[in-house]
């Protein structure tokens, strides 16, 4: 007898005041989106399914949207924080978006880069004055892209890079916007500013729905991920 073809199950987590209204839902739909046919599920307090080791293990990939300030959602997020590194140390994956690419972070963090998360708007030469949100122009594998950003994060480097690490995408003052590592036997994704955002996002903030806008950047960041 075969078996029926079950999809790969991509997990985003929802609720607990980590996540604004809409961040999990645009992860959501930009997994939905991807080549990889995924069963997308919410996960966290509220929802049908916990953030907890027997759910992790079932799922391809982990996605920690954007949201409230670091220090707050931690608060609620750090009891998570074994539980996580496990599932991706175990062979697991996971993709942060702005909050969720701080959380990956050391300080305060899950703790899975091989070097750490820091605000954007504090490095040098940075061209965004202030928390407020804005569009940000990067430079993803190269070529110049647009996108939603809102007081992201930038990635600090290691001396040496490790194997399997590689940089997607930087700020306009050349700090990392994006980039891929390996954590134990799994892989970790995260990017500062919000590849996931439709022209919505921009409207609603009150800025002009720049040329080139897409999904293009966010779905290279799940590939690179789960390749």
């Amino acid at each position: 007898m075969r078996h029926p073809y079950h999809r790969p199950l991509a997990l985003v987590y929802r609720g607990g005041g980590a996540t604004l209204p809409g961040c999990a839902e645009s992860v959501a739909a930009l997994l939905s989106l991807s080549r990889w046919d995924f069963d997308v599920r919410y996960v966290g307090p509220g929802e049908d399914l916990p953030l907890a080791p027997d759910v992790l293990r079932s799922a391809a990939v982990y996605a920690q949207p954007g949201g409230d300030e670091l220090l707050p959602a931690w608060r609620r997020m750090r009891r998570h924080r074994d539980t996580v590194r496990e599932y991706v140390a175990g062979g697991g994956r996971y993709l942060g978006f702005c909050l969720g690419g701080y959380l990956a972070g050391a300080t305060p963090g899950f703790d899975l880069l091989p070097g750490d998360a820091d605000r954007y708007i504090s490095t040098d030469r940075s061209e965004v004055a202030g928390p407020e949100a804005t569009v940000v122009d990067v430079r993803w594998r190269g070529r110049p892209q647009p996108m939603y950003f809102q007081d992201g994060p930038t990635f600090e480097l290691p001396q040496y890079f490790p194997p399997g690490m590689y940089v997607l995408a930087a700020y306009a003052n050349g700090q990392v916007a994006a980039l891929t590592a390996r954590f134990g036997a799994g892989r970790v994704g995260v990017v500062g500013p919000h590849p996931e955002a439709d022209a919505d996002w921009f409207a609603d903030s009150g800025l002009p729905t720049p040329t080139g806008v897409g999904t293009v950047a966010g779905l290279d960041l799940i590939d690179a991920v789960m390749s």
